[in-house]
C-alpha cells in the first residue's frame, strides 16, 4: 500500500532498493510476489509513471482473469474447455496483478509519491480485486458441484475478507500480532494467509483439479472464520 512514510529517492534505485521497502506479506510473498513487484517497480520508475499507475493496472489485470475464470468455469466443468487452461490464465493473470500490487507502494515509498489519497486508492483496488477473486472461486465450485450449499458461498465471501481488513488494522501505530514469532515452522503454517501463495494454490487447484475447489472454499471459510474469531477474542483480552 501507499504510504506517506518514504526513503530518500537514490539517483538511480535498483531492484534492491526497492524490495528494502516492501511491507512483507509472508513467505511467498516475501520471495516471489515483493521482488517481481520490485522490477516492475524499477521499469514503472524508469518510465516514469505514477505508482496509481501501477495500482489501476493491477485492478483492471485481476478483473480481466477473473472474469475469464467466471465466465468459462460452467465449459470447464462439462470438459468443453481445458481446466489446465483457464488454470494458468488464473495462476498467471493473480500473481502478475498481486506483483503489480505490491510494486505500487515499493515505488511511492522511493521515489517520495506517497499521499493519503494513494493509500486509499490502492485499499478500494485491492477490495474490488478480492471480490472478483472470490467471484470466480465461488462460480467454479457452483459448477463442478451444483448443490454447492449458498450458506457456505456467502461465509466463504464474508470471511475471505478478513485477512485484508486485519492487514490495514496492523498496518498503523496500533498495529499489534497474536503471534509474533518469526521462526520457519511458523511462517510456513502463516502461509495460509499468506496472499500470494494463496492464489498461487487457487491456481494450481483451477488447472489440475477444478473439483477440488469446493472444500478449498470450504477450508478457507474455517481459516478466516477461526481467525476472525481469535482475533476478536485477543482484541478484547487486550482491551481489558
Amino acid at each position: 500500500m501507499h504510504s506517506a512514510t518514504t526513503l530518500a529517492e537514490p539517483s538511480r534505485p535498483t531492484v534492491a532498493d526497492f524490495h528494502r521497502v516492501n511491507r512483507g506479506g509472508g513467505l511467498f510473498s516475501e520471495s516471489v510476489s515483493q521482488w517481481l513487484g520490485a522490477v516492475f517497480a524499477l521499469v514503472a520508475q524508469r518510465l516514469g509513471l505514477r505508482p496509481t499507475a501501477l495500482t489501476i493496472t493491477n485492478l483492471l489485470l485481476g478483473l480481466a482473469t477473473s472474469v475469464t475464470v467466471v465466465a468459462l468455469a460452467p465449459a470447464v466443468a462439462d470438459g468443453s474447455v481445458p481446466a489446465w487452461l483457464v488454470g494458468l490464465v488464473a495462476l498467471v493473470g493473480w500473481q502478475v496483478a498481486y506483483a503489480l500490487d505490491c510494486a505500487d507502494g515499493q515505488l511511492a515509498r522511493v521515489t517520495g509519491q506517497g499521499s493519503p489519497a494513494g493509500a486509499r486508492v490502492d485499499v478500494l483496488c485491492d477490495v474490488a480485486a478480492q471480490i472478483a477473486l472470490v467471484a470466480a472461486l465461488a462460480a467454479t465450485a457452483v459448477a463442478q458441484r451444483p448443490d454447492t450449499p449458498t450458506w457456505l458461498v456467502a461465509t466463504f465471501a464474508g470471511t475471505w475478507m478478513v485477512n485484508l481488513v486485519t492487514s490495514v488494522m496492523q498496518s498503523g501505530p496500533n498495529a499489534a500480532s497474536m503471534v509474533t514469532s518469526t521462526s520457519l515452522p511458523v511462517r510456513l503454517v502463516k502461509l495460509v494467509r499468506d496472499y500470494g501463495a494463496v492464489i498461487f494454490a487457487a491456481g494450481l487447484v483451477l488447472a489440475l483439479a477444478p473439483a477440488l475447489v469446493f472444500w478449498v472454499i470450504a477450508a478457507f471459510t474455517l481459516v478466516n472464520g477461526g481467525f476472525l474469531l481469535a482475533s476478536i477474542a485477543f482484541s478484547a483480552r487486550a482491551s481489558l
